[in-house]
């Protein structure tokens, strides 16, 4: 087994086309090739997370993309939390971080 760290791109992409192919061979846990597609996995991962990192939204943002998907209106949140001036101040960034604001946005 001929493996080494993922040190580029380069590195990274060829990782992926062997993971590919060993996945293709569906291959059985305990075996050689198992195990060479369990550590190209690992260091894939690795290399993804260090060049690739996936940052956490915006709070406000994701309360925008829910309301977006769930069609609601800002009069909709406010509903859901006491106002909609409240609902606002929030969605505006206008109303400090209170532990107290926590809310929950039914999806039923």
């Amino acid at each position: 087994m001929d493996i080494k760290p993922l040190k580029s791109r380069k590195d990274y992409e060829a990782a992926i086309r062997e993971i590919d192919a060993l996945l293709e061979k569906d291959p059985m846990p305990g075996t050689s090739k198992y195990d060479k597609l369990d550590v190209l996995s690992t260091l894939a991962e690795k290399y993804e997370k260090e060049n690739f990192p996936i940052h956490d939204p915006d709070p406000i943002e994701a309360i925008k993309f829910r309301m977006e998907e769930m069609d609601l209106t800002t009069t909709d949140l406010g509903n859901y939390i006491g106002s909609r001036g409240r609902a606002s101040e929030i969605l505006n960034k206008k109303k400090t971080d209170n532990q107290n604001d926590t809310f929950i946005v039914d999806e039923s």
